[in-house]
């Protein structure tokens, strides 16, 4: 971590003490492990002190661990264009803790908190308006969770005989197949079908006299 980054880190952890649990930098960018609880707080101050003027929020996403009892990450994105900085903020939920809503400080949290309801499930307290965004409404489940089926449940299509869109179950044309070789030729028969009429035609082939 760079100097610039460092001294910022530094500022904003001995500043909100009670809010940062970890920092970190990587690719000319700051990372802060914050609590859950103090999202606004962190979130508030990066915008308005004017040591960091982190006015931009340019993303929301979520990262899925399964394994754990608090699966969920949600990361924020921010950028600052009069300090040229970028800074990463995470924390950590569940399935059932929701997270404070920050569009109350960026009108852009809006449709970056739909999209991590919809593709995880991650809730938002006091969104304004907590419904999908790139899925259909009636859609079941949340696609980017790691144990959703890679097939999905149910299929879109235009029916041309009742002249409108249907849900259909999934139907797989062929099963699914896991290969646990790494080479596509590894595994692979060596005998084909019909190479031992070939071998049978060496064998029964007369030998030719030496000249």
């Amino acid at each position: 971590m760079d100097q610039a980054l460092t001294e910022l880190g530094d500022y904003i952890s001995d500043t909100l003490g009670d809010v940062v649990i970890a920092k970190d930098g990587r690719l000319g960018e700051l990372c802060l492990t914050v609590k859950r609880e103090g999202i606004l707080k962190i979130l508030k101050f990066l915008r308005d002190d004017a040591n960091c003027q982190f006015t931009t929020l340019l993303d929301i996403c979520g990262v899925d661990f399964p394994e754990e009892d608090e699966r969920f990450e949600v990361v924020y994105h921010l950028l600052s264009m009069t300090h040229n900085q970028r800074i990463r903020l995470k924390l950590r939920t569940d399935e059932d803790t929701p997270v404070d809503s920050a569009t109350s400080l960026f009108n852009a949290a809006n449709w970056w908190e739909r999209e991590a309801w919809d593709m995880f499930g991650i809730a938002f307290d006091d969104h304004p308006d907590l419904r999908r965004i790139l899925t259909d409404y009636g859609f079941e489940g949340h696609p980017l969770r790691k144990d959703f089926p890679l097939t999905g449940y149910v299929e879109l299509r235009y029916d041309d005989e009742q002249k409108r869109v249907v849900y259909e179950p999934v139907k797989l044309t062929q099963e699914f197949r896991t290969f646990d070789f790494l080479s596509p030729w590894e595994g692979v028969q060596r005998m084909l079908p019909g190479d031992e009429k070939a071998e049978g035609a060496d064998e029964d082939a007369p030998e030719k006299e030496a000249s």
